[in-house]
């Protein structure tokens, strides 16, 4: 962002769960990354669903600041019903195949009650419930909730502690990480067009040594090697994995990453001269007051696509980043905001600031920027999910490497990595580090024996 002297982590933005039990918090404090605060042992003990709440205003699309106390009992209904579609694990009769279906299904019964009968404030609470499922479609980085299974939704694990970031920007932990490294062992910006397994290849003039796989770049080079540890994001997989592997995977394989699900999470970041927002306050939620969880939204997302967003974060300290919010929006309408260009983003977002504080001279912010991981060609969107259909046994096949016979005189061609291969800590940075180190096992091991 130009105006402002801080970072924006255009990719992973917190330490979900900084406790014992997460590897990145563990390097992150080792390495002395992060500020006393997130260190604090109450911090870690802090049971908080994954996902904590920050001190917020809601803003309702009329352009009023909506009653917390209205706004925390929806919430905290929809918390009680998303804890208890995680309750369905191993079940031989669901009561629906999504999460989204299920939720729905326990909020049309239960609002009126809580909402007192009264007409308004029934409306209102069921506007604050779909918001609460856009941002559950956020975390589980999907289009809908209607995607998302329900009986493996409960095998996703959430560790205890308040989440963090990273003063020093989450970059800062891969490059400690690798400056043990000899220079020049990691190559950057090497595209891989193919690789190439189950073959035999030689070095141009070395006629002894031969090696199964043949990794092709882009550019023309290729490198010859026993064991490749692929790592690269399932939507990269899901639109080549065809082409990309020569043989084909097999089927097992194939079926297991066209089942999975995999969606678009991304990011607006907005700058401002003078903050709009109390200084207390670190996240501005967004409602609009005329939608229902139990209503269709509308398909039109040239004209409704901003209606996704579920509020912004306050980037912390002002010090640090100046006056910026972080917005965050998931599925077809984020994949739609990428095609726009930065002046329209600017633009919409101002209007919608405008409209939800009521402000028609609330000044434009000074600069926008955005992720686009949907268009971005080698992921194709953010991480992964359990979708309907599949089962945490599709992850588990995702991460077997091949070839699959542990008789074959030449294992461990071809291992798989990244947050979509780790079973209970899928779409998580904690998830792909594990993963990585899980790879990295099964090689010591062979090499060992």
């Amino acid at each position: 962002l130009p105006a402002a002297s801080g970072l924006a982590e255009m990719g992973a933005h917190w330490i979900h769960g900084p406790s014992p039990g997460n590897p990145i918090f563990q390097l992150a404090t080792s390495y002395g990354l992060l500020g006393p605060e997130a260190a604090r042992e109450e911090n870690q003990q802090v049971e908080a669903g994954g996902h904590p709440p920050l001190p917020s205003v809601t803003y309702g699309s009329s352009g009023r600041v909506l009653s917390p106390q209205t706004v925390n009992e929806a919430r905290d209904l929809f918390d009680t019903l998303l804890a208890s579609a995680r309750a369905f694990q191993g079940a031989k009769e669901l009561p629906a195949p999504s999460v989204g279906q299920y939720l729905r299904a326990e909020i049309g019964p239960k609002v009126p009650t809580f909402g007192g009968g009264e007409e308004d404030a029934r409306r209102l609470w069921l506007a604050v419930l779909a918001t609460c499922l856009k941002l559950e479609c956020c975390i589980s980085g999907t289009h809908s909730m209607d995607l998302v299974a329900l009986e493996p939704f409960g095998e996703y694990v959430s560790l205890p502690g308040l989440d963090c970031t990273f003063p020093g920007g989450y970059s800062s932990l891969p490059d400690r990480m690798v400056s043990a490294l000899p220079e020049g062992t990691i190559l950057l910006n090497k595209a891989v067009r193919t690789i190439q397994w189950r073959g035999s290849f030689r070095e141009e003039g070395d006629k002894g040594r031969e090696f199964p796989i043949r990794v092709e770049c882009e550019d023309g080079d290729a490198f010859l090697a026993d064991h490749v540890i692929i790592t690269v994001p399932l939507g990269f997989l899901k639109e080549r994995h065809q082409d990309f592997f020569q043989p084909p995977l097999p089927e097992r394989k194939a079926e297991a990453i066209r089942r999975l699900g995999f969606g678009t999470n991304n990011k607006i970041f907005l700058d401002f001269e003078q903050p709009f927002w109390e200084p207390q306050q670190q996240l501005l939620e967004v409602v609009w007051e005329d939608e229902s969880p139990l209503e269709e939204p509308s398909a039109d997302l040239a004209a409704n696509w901003f209606k996704k967003l579920i509020g912004f974060v306050v980037l912390q300290p002002p010090e640090q980043h100046g006056h910026v919010l972080c917005g965050f929006i998931a599925g077809k309408e984020s994949e739609y905001m990428e095609t726009l260009s930065d002046t329209e983003v600017l633009d919409t977002m101002t209007r919608v600031l405008r409209r939800l504080t009521g402000n028609p001279c609330l000044p434009a912010p000074r600069s926008v920027l955005r992720s686009q991981w949907h268009s971005a060609p080698y992921t194709r969107g953010s991480y992964s999910y359990v979708a309907v259909g599949s089962s945490g046994d599709d992850i588990d096949v995702l991460a077997q490497p091949l070839p699959e016979d542990p008789e074959d005189p030449r294992p461990l061609q071809l291992l798989f990595a990244g947050e979509a291969t780790h079973r209970t800590f899928y779409s998580t940075t904690h998830g792909a580090l594990l993963s990585g180190w899980r790879e990295a096992e099964r090689l010591n091991h062979l090499f060992k024996a």
